[in-house]
């Protein structure tokens, strides 16, 4: 199999849309869910993200033959999973927003 190293994976398309998108996609997604849930700020979704990417360069670096240590694919990885998680994380806090303060909505509208 030939080598398919490109700037943004270090391993093939599909084992990184398998590893970063699909599992640690959705580990980041109901991070960010939770964390709305909870009523807790953005600034937590950064540190659990840095950790997410660190286990998620472990994923590839044990199962793809990927690099462990790479500051570039795990920036690279991070930035994927910090979308992912903001975007569950604001889909989860606009319903929360809607149910708790739904009365601001019905009023401006009448």
């Amino acid at each position: 199999m030939e080598n398919q190293n490109t700037l943004i994976w270090e391993v093939t398309i599909w084992e990184f849309v398998f590893v970063t998108v699909i599992l640690a996609g959705a580990a980041a997604y109901m991070t960010g869910r939770a964390l709305a849930n909870s009523w807790l700020g953005t600034a937590h979704i950064i540190a659990y993200m840095v950790l997410l990417a660190a286990a998620t360069r472990f994923i590839h670096f044990a199962l793809f033959s990927g690099t462990l240590l790479s500051p570039y694919y795990y920036l690279v990885d991070l930035v994927v999973l910090l979308v992912i998680a903001t975007i569950g994380f604001r889909v989860t806090r606009s319903k929360q927003m809607a149910r708790q303060y739904g009365f601001l909505g019905r009023a401006q509208a009448g």
